[in-house]
């Protein structure tokens, strides 16, 4: 592949994870989840379904321990998560999401139906699994990281 196609392909990518990541947030905002950013739901996908402590949730996000804990305080803040005895680790505490935490997932799964309808729209039904398919191959389990 030549630099310039690269770089479309890298531009495209980009444009198509921003695209989705405002259009989620906004279906969340708009379904009565307020006082939340992006960089939650990237959060939320490490936290679901069992839990993370700050450590983990830090390496899934890219940022300090620090900048994880601080994260993890608003969401305490805000009923989305609770801290919770370690089951392995009695110096650690165990992040996990609230009946609030798991219904502001499900407002972001059906806005992630929503936002990508339109792509089904052009690609048809057997492209987008292609699309997803072939995405998966080039990042089968990374973090889902914000841009910050």
């Amino acid at each position: 592949m030549q630099n310039s196609e690269a770089m479309a392909l890298s531009v495209a990518l980009l444009a198509a994870a921003g695209e989705l990541t405002r259009r989620i947030h906004e279906g969340v905002v708009a379904r009565g989840f307020e006082g939340l950013r992006p960089a939650h739901g990237f959060a939320f996908t490490r936290l679901a379904p069992d839990g993370a402590t700050v450590t983990d949730l830090a390496a899934h996000l890219g940022v300090t321990k620090q900048a994880a804990s601080q994260l993890v305080d608003e969401l305490v803040r805000k009923g989305y998560v609770e801290r919770r005895s370690h089951p392995d680790d009695a110096r650690s505490r165990l992040i996990v999401m609230t009946s609030l935490g798991w219904a502001c997932a499900g407002a972001a799964e059906a806005a992630a139906v929503e936002a990508v309808r339109p792509w089904v729209g052009v690609l048809g039904e057997r492209g987008a699994r292609a699309l997803r398919e072939q995405l998966l191959l080039v990042a089968p389990d990374g973090p889902v990281r914000p841009v910050w």
